[in-house]
């Protein structure tokens, strides 16, 4: 049985209160809380053994290259790549997937490619591939999305061809919560000689995650959407492309000797890692990982299903509102619009409850149009959620609703 007071005891923003009343945050999506022992690990870190890494022989500076190191095997075990050397520290999913944009796209990417991503992309996940068509004459071709939120798969072979170097998919939508079938898109990739970049920022804290079975060339994501640090992400990458690859940063660290007449560049994973790194960040961020593990991906996957499935079912209670995307296979991400209710009013009224949702357009400007809106609300749900914030979520949305209709009165109790 998962145990969620024990695990919200691990967490004390979730004793906060908001507005005067209980903190319900249903923004993981955009960014989960910390447990206390990520940020207990980081702090012991900074007040007893800070130095930089890599970098100096003495005993601090020993100590934090040992722990980014053995962070990087953390990684490389959670995501079950092969090497360590595989596994680049970036800022965040976004420059992880803008260094293949650069990198890969230099090196492989000529007049007349091809680059095919998916209706459902966040923003992240778009604009350097466009960045890339017009650096390099590249032509982008869009994987249409279904009503219910599923890609529409039947349509990817006939997108595939000779010309396509890179098919670019998101793991988990974080919009609709779509579980992409990600396996089925690499196969179809590969056996048009094409790689195949997975974003799993929105599925790596939902879902078991391996990258060798997935068969992905790429798989990029954030530490601070799976309950570790801001400004560290990871972009795992196949050793046999990432050693052919360009560096796309220079300083130190990335390289081994510098003359003015060359300079030579430094072996895998340092050639991708210029300057001095979050070191404490992906310290932090290792700790993140072993707080996951020692709960169990498994245990969280199936808790999380429970949630969203509950939550599906007392929204669609509501009379106006309108889920968008109900895929078969979907992360605890859901978002939804209301009639006649503009989802800022939304989410500023339920914030008054003590409810945090997220509202706009999500960074997936692309498909907002494809629904047919101009934002949306959307709450996202993670491990420590309860039945009862749910049930507050449904119970303020009605409130929202009569508020509008009936005045201010309404909102005073929850």
């Amino acid at each position: 049985m998962f145990n969620v007071n024990q695990t919200r005891e691990d967490f004390p923003i979730l004793k906060e209160r908001v507005h005067g009343k209980p903190l319900v945050y249903l923004d993981n999506g955009a960014t989960t809380q910390r447990p206390a022992r990520v940020i207990e690990k980081m702090t012991e870190y900074y007040l007893r053994y800070n130095a930089n890494v890599h970098r100096g022989v003495h005993h601090l500076s020993n100590l934090c290259t040992g722990a980014n190191e053995r962070a990087r095997e953390r990684v490389r075990d959670f995501i079950h790549a092969r090497q360590a050397e595989e596994i680049i520290f970036t800022r965040g999913t976004t420059e992880a997937i803008n260094l293949v944009a650069y990198s890969y796209g230099e090196a492989f990417v000529n007049p007349g490619d091809e680059i095919i991503i998916t209706e459902m992309e966040h923003h992240a996940n778009i604009v350097p591939w466009q960045m890339l068509r017009e650096r390099k004459g590249a032509v982008l071709k869009i994987l249409p999305v279904r009503d219910n939120g599923e890609l529409a798969m039947e349509e990817l072979p006939r997108l595939l061809s000779r010309a396509t170097r890179l098919v670019a998919v998101t793991h988990v939508s974080n919009v609709l919560g779509t579980i992409n079938p990600v396996r089925q898109v690499i196969e179809a990739a590969h056996a048009a000689g094409a790689r195949v970049l997975v974003d799993g920022a929105q599925a790596v804290q939902h879902l078991p995650v391996d990258v060798q079975d997935m068969d992905c060339d790429f798989y990029a994501f954030s530490a601070h959407k799976m309950y570790g640090p801001t400004g560290v992400g990871v972009l795992y990458g196949k050793n046999e492309l990432l050693r052919k690859m360009p560096p796309w940063q220079g300083g130190g660290e990335m390289i081994k000797e510098v003359r003015f007449e060359k300079t030579t560049y430094n072996d895998l994973p340092f050639k991708f890692e210029a300057g001095t790194p979050d070191f404490i960040g992906v310290i932090g961020l290792g700790e993140a990982i072993d707080y996951l593990e020692s709960i169990g991906m498994t245990r969280i996957a199936a808790r999380e299903e429970e949630l969203a499935r509950y939550a599906r079912q007392q929204l669609k209670t509501i009379p106006g509102l309108v889920l968008h995307g109900e895929a078969p296979r979907s992360s605890p991400v859901i978002s939804f619009g209301i009639e006649g209710v503009h989802p800022l009013d939304a989410g500023t009224l339920l914030d008054h409850l003590g409810i945090a949702v997220r509202t706009g357009q999500m960074c997936a400007e692309p498909l907002m149009r494809r629904y047919g809106v101009t934002s949306m609300i959307r709450a996202s749900l993670a491990m420590y959620n309860t039945l009862e914030e749910i049930d507050a979520l449904r119970d303020g949305i009605r409130r929202v609703i009569t508020l509008l209709r009936n005045g201010p009165s309404t909102l005073q109790h929850r």
